[in-house]
């Protein structure tokens, strides 16, 4: 047989896989069970505890991901085996140490908390049927796992949310091909709907805005307010990678609506691993250069993260901290990230009705014609 030029595989070997693939079943269905829409919320994710062994599974799991490190597969697992997963754990289980609550960690409780949050509101309008859950891409609660339970529940409509506003193959691509390999062994799939991005979406940039200026309004303002980015391989953005873009247009409508002039903000770019060149300005070189440029007191903020994490509150708050310090800076504030305050689930909430709109009547329909009629109306007003 000639080998394929599509890229498919040819049809001998889709029916081998079909002969010997086992499907997750499902045998409780039954039509008289009620049909629910689900909202699944991601993120990153978290070790299970700040420990080495932990950290060894998260990041093999983490780094393992080719959505993650683009590096040829065979030399990135002597990479990863043989020095990073020797070498790292440790460091980064001192780190998380530094961060972890009596709940867990930082991201799994903000994120639980927004869960919550949602499902509340969500539920209010839409009754219990709608299923609100989240899963982490990495670590747990794992995406597989949640699936699962929500397929459990009867959900056969699911709307997924990644919380990275800026779209990049490395974060929300990477949550899709989760789902979708979850997916790809289930006998019975649901409808399903994706939103890779929302970073110029007006009530999370009004989120935003409303948040920093409740800082000022409590701590004042600094000189400078620095927008912070988790980086990615400059070589992404010019193979077509769109994030870098995103995080200047979310920075600059985010500016506007704080009144900022172009001197008074700036977007940097931290968390770079490895020796390539990764996007610049570096948060990191950035801070240590400014007070040296007569700028002594900044603020950061990050407007990619959805809730305050390891990168946050130890790699901005105490590691760039101290560099800006240590170079002659006299204030340093780190505006903490929306998290679960409540205009940040607002949006989130409107993000998530305008994506729920249009689809075809189900036990929810009525609300979800309700909610589309009541914006519908308030558009023409």
């Amino acid at each position: 047989m000639a080998p394929s030029t599509s890229g498919a595989l040819p049809p001998v070997n889709l029916w081998l896989i079909g002969t010997i693939m086992k499907f997750t079943e499902q045998p409780d269905f039954s039509h008289r069970r009620p049909l629910r829409t689900g909202v699944l919320i991601t993120n990153l994710g978290t070790p299970d505890a700040p420990t080495t062994p932990a950290l060894r599974r998260y990041l093999r799991e983490f780094l393992s991901d080719p959505r993650v490190v683009e590096v040829p597969r065979p030399l990135w697992w002597l990479i990863l085996n043989l020095v990073i997963l020797v070498i790292r754990p440790p460091r980064s289980a001192h780190a998380y140490r530094g961060v972890w609550t009596e709940q867990g960690s930082p991201l799994l409780v903000h994120t639980r908390n927004q869960c919550e949050g949602l499902r509340q509101r969500l539920q209010a309008e839409y009754g219990e049927d709608l299923v609100v859950d989240f899963a982490m891409r990495y670590g747990n609660p794992s995406i597989p796992s949640v699936l699962q339970k929500m397929a459990e529940q009867g959900v056969t409509r699911l709307l997924v949310l990644p919380l990275y506003p800026q779209y990049s193959a490395s974060t929300s691509a990477s949550t899709f091909d989760a789902v979708a390999q979850d997916f790809a062994a289930r006998r019975w799939l649901p409808d399903l709907r994706f939103i890779s991005h929302y970073h110029d979406y007006a009530p999370y940039l009004d989120a935003m805005a409303e948040h920093i200026h409740s800082h000022w309004a409590q701590h004042g303002r600094a000189a400078k307010l620095l927008f912070s980015y988790h980086g990615v391989p400059k070589r992404y953005l010019t193979e077509g990678d769109p994030y870098f873009c995103e995080c200047h247009k979310t920075s600059r409508l985010l500016a506007e609506r704080l009144g900022l002039n172009e001197t008074q903000w700036q977007v940097t770019f931290q968390s770079r691993f490895g020796r390539e060149e990764w996007l610049q300005p570096y948060t990191d070189a950035t801070l240590k250069a400014l007070p040296g440029a007569g700028v002594k007191s900044v603020q950061v903020f990050c407007p990619g993260f959805s809730a305050d994490c390891l990168e946050t509150l130890e790699e901005i708050d105490v590691e760039n901290r101290g560099y800006f310090m240590e170079a002659g800076g006299e204030r340093f504030d780190y505006i903490p990230a929306l998290n679960d305050c409540p205009a940040h689930l607002d949006a989130l909430v409107a993000l998530i009705h305008d994506h729920l709109l249009g689809w075809p009547d189900q036990d929810n329909g009525d609300a979800v014609l309700a909610e589309r009629q009541r914006r519908a109306e308030g558009t023409r007003v």
